[in-house]
């Protein structure tokens, strides 16, 4: 498990392609894409995960994971609704609306130190203004993990 100031650090970190020459391909409906990311001085390594869904066409699951298992950011595309813990202690104020709630899709989740990845809040259209798009949404959710040189990633299997 991370501290907070760790997790805060890796999301914020600017990250590069592990391997700048690789070609991907967007997965098909029931399949996984993962794209190795590292820090710009490689020193620090991470996972892209492009999950998407079987039955529902537009669901989508994007996750920047660090160490290969602590989820530091996740995005869900007409998925599930969220239900969020109910604590007396809330972790950060942004969460505070969010408390006990339970937050329809498309929603984001931020690494928070005891919590893991088990916080949901409302995605800002600012950021995310495609969710519509799940390929678009892929280079919105690329560039808000810090990733500066973005990956090939061609929409058809060749």
């Amino acid at each position: 498990m991370l501290i907070q100031s760790e997790a805060d650090a890796l999301i914020a970190m600017q990250k590069t392609l592990a391997n700048e020459r690789e070609v991907y391909y967007f997965p098909l409906p029931g399949e996984t894409l993962t794209i190795p990311i590292v820090s710009l001085d490689k020193v620090e390594s991470f996972l892209m995960d492009i999950n998407r869904g079987t039955i529902r066409l537009s669901k989508c699951t994007y996750q920047e994971r660090y160490q290969g298992i602590i989820i530091l950011v996740r995005l869900d595309i007409n998925g599930s609704p969220h239900p969020n813990p109910e604590v007396v202690d809330i972790p950060f104020p942004y969460l505070e609306p969010y408390n006990g709630h339970t937050v329809p899709c498309p929603h984001l989740h931020l690494y928070v130190e005891g919590f893991m990845d088990k916080w949901a809040i409302p995605v800002s259209p600012e950021e995310f203004p495609k969710t519509d798009d799940i390929y678009a949404t892929l280079w919105d959710f690329l560039r808000y993990c810090n990733l500066i040189k973005l990956p090939l990633v061609q929409r058809s299997i060749p």
